[in-house]
């Protein structure tokens, strides 16, 4: 069998690099223990996305190979698969250790999480009430018989529990019951019934487990009932069809009911099923042999431990850092006298996400507001963004809202966004079917003393006041007539693009990113060549290009010195005498979830410096619409350059990202801990005040 690349490390295994990087923090003591908890559903949680979508990609490449007698394509795509499910396995592993450990930490702190064979009779009998006044009423228990087609009837976001119905002179007979987070929280709280110091928590699951009897009583018979949770996850992807009479909105809408019937990529069972229970289970949802079985403890769906409930003290979950306002902003009236004062840098969640609300929000009733122009991605549930257009519009502005309907996961959401704004009176534009947009651009278009004014923000996140509590992202707010003007021409691409659009300052997907990033590096390697000053700082979320990570060793090679940071994915192999040996790698993970895109190039002193919406991915350089974004003034180089600087300093949170990504952290030595997350904020705090 042959062996897989190895100059290039495999992005799947890559990304599984990274959720072991959150998997250390549920295992770190230093975290508070809540929070521990609760990085064991983001880890569960991404790892169901990972299946989703990289594991589906992997067994899709296999048939396909398979199919066009590509062996040796084929054979290595195998040899992946066979990696990817031995590294899980081992995960696995050590994710039920550390949930183990966790339980035992919230004991210390009196905070019990309480099992079947936990129960008192007060708490057995208090469960029973609570079940039937309720939960009963969200049972719908599926008894599966021949006709029963299990695999359309299953979400692959939901926990379900496999009941074994055993009877006397019968064989065992199965069903199916979901259990109802999405109605009901995953996390019910027992009243104390005497002492007050310790609390208790029970999961949803286990009452269900504890009522069994009556939920089946009275309508078969048995003599004995076993409930065994399994949850299942679906390949993500879906088609677009082609019937030329149907909207693009329905399209999607179609569309996303094949991601319901999709084949299973993996299914997480417990471990105590019996043979036969899961023979049978294998049977129902027509596993192949290269989908993932993978048996685990009684819980499934961790990703509800995301919104774990802190029941005890304070100290318990990592103290709060409450987001600050900008006195760039609060030294004037308006946003627009704030904009054209300076270029205006905000850093979130350190800043308000209220400055961008408030932006659209001002711009919305404005008089002398003409256009507002923004593209969706994604948007909170409650978003205020959303209002502000509405508004805008009753107050006879106009408004040209880009929605990207395939945006994962959030299409659903999307597609009703689009129908509220459209029946409002905004212009929706879907863009181009072949063409994601990932761009993060708001143009409000004002009349001063006779002539238009263009503010335009750019940035690296998302229009989303939620995820701007918890995703780190730089905004840029800009009056700079020749950035903004290119920012109304990307609106003018999406909507027109067989016009030719000029960009001399922004890097534009799939027009001249990929170009203009490669010059930048190719210009450090001359630069080194002739003895100038030469350097690449890169701040990604994920690394994976190959032509890219080829320009990065060529100019390592040429003596180019390259700092990175990268969240996730890095295909790049570092530390390669004769290859890599001038690149150095690392990644933090902590308690915000790094989000930015920041590129710097010494450029032989005169360094240059962009912000942008596109990881290094061979998606966001020819597949997606991205927007990367020169930063021009002195000071807000300076901010940036500090914050990355922070990070590279960070001893506590930082993993260097080797040739086996082995996720060792820094080496301290002998400096000072030093926190990077927490740094900034005093950082930035310290700005706010000066």
């Amino acid at each position: 069998m042959p062996e897989l690349p190895t100059i290039y490390y495999p992005r799947e295994l890559s990304w599984l690099a990274f959720n072991h990087r959150v998997l250390q923090e549920a295992k770190d003591p230093s975290n508070p223990i809540i929070e521990r908890i609760r990085f064991l559903g983001i880890y569960s949680n991404n790892m169901d996305e990972f299946y989703r979508v990289r594991v589906a990609d992997v067994k899709r490449l296999i048939y396909i190979y398979i199919n066009e007698g590509k062996t040796e394509l084929a054979e290595q795509t195998k040899l992946l698969m066979e990696k990817i499910q031995q590294k899980v396995l081992i995960m696995t592993d050590e994710f039920d250790t550390s949930h183990k450990e966790v339980i035992k930490g919230l004991a210390r702190y009196n905070i019990f999480l309480l099992g079947e064979e936990d129960l008192n009779q007060y708490h057995t009998d208090w469960l029973k009430n609570y079940f039937k006044s309720k939960i009963l009423c969200h049972i719908a228990p599926v008894l599966l018989n021949k006709k029963v087609k299990l695999l359309s009837r299953l979400n692959d976001s939901t926990t379900y529990l496999y009941i074994r119905i055993q009877r006397t002179d019968k064989a065992d007979a199965y069903a199916v019951v979901e259990v109802p987070s999405h109605s009901l929280s995953r996390f019910v709280v027992i009243p104390p019934e005497k002492s007050r110091k310790k609390k208790y928590i029970i999961l949803l699951d286990d009452i269900i487990r504890l009522n069994l009897e009556s939920i089946f009583k009275g309508f078969i018979e048995f003599e004995k009932l076993e409930a065994y949770s399994f949850k299942m996850t679906r390949d993500s992807e879906y088609s677009i069809n082609d019937e030329i009479d149907e909207s693009y909105m329905e399209k999607m809408s179609e569309s996303m009911k094949q991601r319901l019937i999709a084949e299973p990529v993996r299914v997480v069972y417990d471990s105590r099923m019996p043979d036969s229970a899961l023979k049978d289970l294998k049977k129902r949802l027509k596993i192949s042999s290269y989908d993932s079985l993978i048996a685990s403890g009684s819980y499934r769906n961790f990703k509800d431990f995301i919104g774990f409930p802190n029941i005890g003290r304070s100290y318990l979950e990592n103290p709060k850092l409450p987001a600050m306002t900008s006195k760039d902003f609060t030294d004037y009236d308006t946003v627009f006298d704030a904009i054209t004062a300076k270029d205006i840098l905000l850093y979130y969640p350190y800043h308000k996400f209220l400055h961008v609300t408030e932006f659209i929000r001002q711009a919305a009733f404005d008089p002398s507001v003409k256009h507002i122009r923004l593209n969706i991605y994604r948007v909170a549930s409650q978003s205020r963004v959303i209002s502000s257009l509405i508004d805008a519009v009753d107050n006879g502005k106009k408004v040209t809202v880009v929605i990207e309907l395939r945006a994962r996961f959030d299409e659903e959401n999307n597609i009703e966004w689009a129908k509220k704004l459209t029946d409002a009176g905004v212009k929706v534009v879907f863009g181009m079917p072949s063409l994601k947009i990932h761009s993060k651009l708001c143009l409000v278009t004002r009349e001063e003393k006779g002539e238009l004014v263009r503010y335009a923000h750019l940035g690296t996140g998302n229009f989303n006041e939620k995820t701007a509590k918890i995703y780190t992202d730089f905004s840029l707010f800009t009056r700079n007539q020749e950035i903004a003007k290119e920012a109304e021409n990307v609106f003018s691409f999406i909507l027109q693009p067989y016009k030719r659009q000029k960009f001399q300052h922004l890097q534009v997907s799939p027009l001249n990113t990929r170009t203009k990033i490669q010059l930048l590096i190719r210009q450090e390697i001359q630069n080194a060549k002739e003895g100038l000053k030469a350097g690449i700082i890169i701040k990604i979320n994920n690394l994976d290009d190959k032509a890219l990570i080829d320009d990065l060793y060529k100019a390592s090679q040429a003596g180019v010195k390259i700092k990175a940071i990268i969240r996730g994915m890095c295909s790049l192999v570092p530390g390669v005498k004769g290859l890599s040996e001038n690149i150095s790698i690392i990644s933090v993970v902590d308690r915000f979830l790094e989000h930015p895109r920041v590129m710097i190039f010494e450029s032989a002193g005169e360094q240059k410096m962009f912000i942008s919406s596109a990881d290094w991915m061979t998606r966001n350089m020819d597949f997606r619409i991205e927007v990367g974004c020169p930063i021009y003034d002195a000071d807000l180089k300076k901010k940036i350059l500090d914050i990355i600087d922070l990070q590279f300093k960070d001893t506590l949170k930082a993993r260097v990202i080797d040739k086996e990504q082995t996720n060792k952290y820094v080496r301290r030595g002998n400096r000072k801990h030093l926190r990077s997350q927490v740094e900034t904020y005093k950082y930035i705090k310290s700005n706010e005040k000066g």
